[in-house]
């Protein structure tokens, strides 16, 4: 497992933060940086039909060493960091036989990552944690996917005597920036299922996400002296305000949980002339969701025509909830549970409060669940990754396959749990 360990060290220290506002794909040049050292790796551990396309789209093959007919699986992963905060000049630190106290990060000691604000981290009292020096996030999303990936495809290979099916692995540009899967190649990928290994906590196993949507509302005001401005001025600003004060106070990040749905505004701009917003809407239930959209668009339009102005709501979809996707096919969700069982780890089924690529490729006809990784904190200078974690990771990928192989083909083609 030491190579584990050095081998998400190495790809933390690589900076491959996406970006929303570029058009390309990847969205940085700098993502191929880690793609090519990929290509090196997988072709270095034996496995076979490694491919890089235009696109940043990496794929290879372990084939299978069985004679019975058993289905192609996958294990996805992506590569970039977020935009959210800085993923340059990573310094990961490991703090071994962690005592359950307070962890300083930064070099005077100011900055400490505590069980007081992270409870979770007491659950972790003597095991060895990697963390950020203070000045970056640590990149353990999802580049601790991939590490664990790529470990347990070594070892399935220089240990033939477990058996499996083919198995396919893919690693995808731009997730942080939801175009991860806009152009994987499902057909080329050629696996009946597959599961990101895109989770946090150790156990965490997910086939429900939110139903997602972006919504950018723009308010046309109308500047006066404002001298003279009663019953000719429309303030924008105060237009864009009542509209958004139209929003339940309570549906909102910081208050919900769970498979509660919510709105969450992230960006505001204005002047008198013009005020826009932009928000994100969120729900697990779809009904709920089409819900939120449309009392968004109803009270933009009703305070367009309180405020006598023009209110423009650009809406668009982002993905659905995987869990439509997965239950017929819910035994790839049961062997996953079994994995981690076998080997020592209790499961944590639960919904997302997010999304991943596995939730707009099982619409696109990949069913994927989505598998922990290990770390916490995500996005932050505040994130870390048990590495017992990520070895559980690892021994659950290579008992997921060891079970596929061992089970009759027509198990995958039960009807729905």
């Amino acid at each position: 497992m030491e190579s584990l360990l050095q081998r998400f060290l190495n790809y933390v220290r690589i900076d491959t933060q996406s970006n929303p506002e570029s058009d390309t794909t990847p969205s940085t040049e700098k993502q191929w940086d880690l793609a090519r050292l990929l290509v090196r790796e997988l072709e270095e551990i034996g496995m076979e039909d490694v491919t890089l396309d235009e696109r940043g789209y990496l794929m290879a093959t372990l084939p299978s060493n069985v004679e019975a007919p058993v289905p192609t699986i996958g294990f996805i992963a992506h590569y970039d960091t977020s935009p959210d905060f800085s993923g340059t000049g990573v310094n990961p630190r490991i703090v071994s036989n962690y005592d359950g106290g307070d962890i300083p990060l930064d070099a005077e000691g100011k900055l400490v990552l505590s069980p007081k604000q992270f409870p979770e981290l007491l659950e972790y009292r003597g095991q060895r944690l990697v963390v950020t020096d203070g000045s970056t996030l640590l990149g353990a999303d999802d580049k601790a996917g991939i590490a664990e990936i790529i470990t347990a495809m070594a070892y399935l290979k220089s240990h033939p005597e477990i058996p499996h099916g083919t198995i396919r692995v893919g690693f995808t540009p731009d997730e942080e920036i939801g175009r991860g899967a806009h152009h994987f190649d499902v057909e080329a990928f050629g696996a009946q299922w597959a599961y990101t290994m895109d989770g946090s906590q150790v156990g965490e196993l997910e086939y429900e996400n939110f139903n997602a949507a972006r919504a950018e509302v723009r308010v046309t005001g109308r500047s006066v002296h404002p001298g003279y401005a009663k019953n000719k001025m429309i303030n924008a600003i105060g237009v864009l305000q009542a509209v958004l004060g139209g929003l339940p106070e309570s549906e909102v990040p910081e208050r919900t949980e769970g498979r509660e749905g919510f709105y969450h505004i992230h960006d505001i701009r204005g002047q008198i002339e013009s005020a826009s917003a932009r928000l994100i809407i969120r729900d697990h239930n779809r009904e709920a969701f089409e819900a939120r959209k449309a009392h968004l668009q109803a009270w933009a339009d009703s305070c367009a025509r309180t405020y006598q102005t023009s209110i423009e709501i650009d809406m668009v979809d982002q993905y659905y909830n995987m869990k439509e996707k997965i239950q017929p096919v819910f035994p790839i969700v049961t062997v996953a549970e079994e994995a981690m069982q076998a080997v020592g780890v209790t499961p944590i089924v639960k919904p997302i409060r997010g999304g991943t690529d596995g939730s707009q490729l099982s619409y696109m006809g990949l069913p994927c669940p989505n598998i922990f990784a290990g770390g916490h904190n995500f996005h932050g200078k505040f994130e870390y990754v048990p590495v017992e974690s990520m070895e559980k990771a690892v021994s659950v990928i290579v008992k997921i396959c060891e079970l596929v192989a061992g089970k009759p083909l027509d198990t995958w083609t039960k009807a729905p749990a």
